[in-house]
């Protein structure tokens, strides 16, 4: 009877507590808790905090897998690389998403995914020293981050250069190393080409020696275990993502304007910002009013490099570089005067901003915004109805960007309502002024712009 009394005993504290089933793998265990976590190296490659919220390539990329698994994502930054590492094999992590490079070395302790995008090392040194061009030029210790590719590859290195040397650091991360490179407090650093092409729109005297590799494969990094839960459902993931063009369509959101570098423009570009923008940089506020005023700053620099006396042989004239009659439009009496041509500029791009259809999101409604006090918004329905006819999305920036150009061409433009426009020269415009608005973005958002002497 005794016996029996805990026996009864113990079927009702499984009744009560639900008899639930104890997970037994990696993906019943996230299904459970309903949230997937995801490590990543903070940074504007991967994941930041924006106005809007989290943002990132990285960060879009994992919320995308964690709707594909109905599961909430919850995205955990680092800035070290080993304790990334340490907190995956510790089981605190489900995967980690960084824009990490593929390396046979690493294979004894993680699994990597399929590959979604390719990068190249640099070797990077500053602007105004001697340009390192192999190896064999390097004349000082290359400084890396602990635990990085990089020092995989410099371990390789060594076995044809012996000499070679470099100091793994684990106290700074990505972006400060490229500052020490600025600072001259480090001579040589390597990053990866996408963290690059990011960090040298404002700060342009960072410079590349010569590539260091070529096509390394970027994946995301599982626990090399015996658990084939999680990693068997990248195959198919990664597979719709490229059906459904997610992955160019984020790779033109976050890269796709950056793809080529001119350190003469970018070098003018942030002293500008130093010395002119300040003496307009009041108006530029007072008058964005729902628009992003570094927006409206950007859009300005792309058109007169804030000069209110740039004038154009077509006659657009001023600081946002206005027409006679959209002058007319907004009220703009003299175009010559920068205070009343930002006003103007700036309700005139909110006019058109209200033309963009509601149903397409930001920033997509910007960029269309920004190719249309270009081109003409004729011109950009026209290449959105092109873009449509050719099966693509007329409502995604990526799909249209693409198709702008075709409007130069008379098979194309002849079948058109507003016929030839440099749909070219449109597509090469809003990216420069994407180039100068993430910059401004960056020095702002950092103190480094200079308003001492604005209005």
């Amino acid at each position: 009877m005794h016996a029996f009394k805990w026996l009864l005993a113990i079927v009702m504290f499984v009744i009560l507590c639900g008899c639930e089933k104890t997970p037994k793998n990696q993906l019943e265990l996230i299904k459970q808790k309903q949230v997937i976590r995801v490590g990543t190296l903070a940074g504007p490659g991967n994941y930041f905090q924006a106005r809007n919220g989290e943002q990132g390539y990285e960060y879009e990329l994992s919320a995308e897998f964690a709707d594909f698994l109905g599961v909430r994502l919850q995205m955990v930054p680092f800035f070290s690389l080993p304790e990334m590492f340490a907190r995956l094999n510790k089981g605190d992590l489900d995967l980690i998403a960084s824009g990490l490079s593929y390396h046979p070395d690493r294979t004894e302790l993680y699994r990597f995914g399929p590959s979604y995008r390719s990068i190249s090392q640099k070797l990077v040194y500053k602007q105004g020293r001697t340009r390192p061009r192999s190896i064999e030029d390097i004349d000082k210790p290359i400084t890396v981050l602990a635990g990085s590719s990089h020092v995989l590859t410099l371990q390789a290195l060594r076995q044809q250069h012996p000499s070679l040397d470099w100091l793994a650091i684990s106290d700074m991360d990505e972006e400060e190393l490229l500052l020490a490179i600025i600072d001259e407090q480090i001579d040589y650093t390597i990053a990866d080409s996408h963290t690059l092409a990011l960090f040298r729109r404002y700060h342009p005297t960072v410079s590349i020696g010569f590539s260091i590799t070529r096509g390394d494969p970027i994946s995301w990094v599982l626990r090399n275990d015996n658990d084939d839960s999680l990693y068997a459902l990248l195959l198919p993931f990664f597979a719709q993502l490229n059906k459904t063009d997610v992955l160019y369509t984020l790779e033109e959101k976050y890269y796709g304007h950056i793809s080529s570098f001119n350190y003469v423009n970018a070098l003018a570009f942030v002293e500008a910002a130093h010395e002119v923008l300040p003496t307009y940089q009041a108006w530029f506020k007072k008058y964005a009013k729902n628009i992003d005023w570094r927006l409206l700053a950007a859009l300005s620099y792309q058109e007169s490099m804030w000069d209110p006396r740039a004038k154009s042989p077509t006659g657009v004239r001023g600081i946002m570089m206005l027409t006679q009659p959209t002058a007319k439009q907004v009220g703009v009496t003299n175009r010559l005067e920068p205070e009343q041509n930002i006003r103007g500029g700036a309700d005139y791009l909110a006019k058109l901003l209200k033309r963009i259809p509601k149903r397409i999101a930001y920033p997509d409604r910007t960029w269309f915004a920004l190719a249309s006090y270009n081109v003409g918004w004729g011109h950009v329905k026209d290449a959105r109805i092109i873009t449509q006819q050719q099966g693509a999305d007329p409502d995604s920036w990526a799909d249209v960007k693409k198709r702008l150009p075709l409007l130069i061409k008379k098979r194309y433009y002849r079948k058109t309502k507003y016929g030839y426009a440099r749909g070219d020269v449109a597509v090469q415009y809003v990216d420069n002024i994407r180039r100068y608005y993430d910059a401004l973005v960056w020095l702002d958002e950092n103190n480094a712009l200079d308003v001492t002497s604005g209005k």
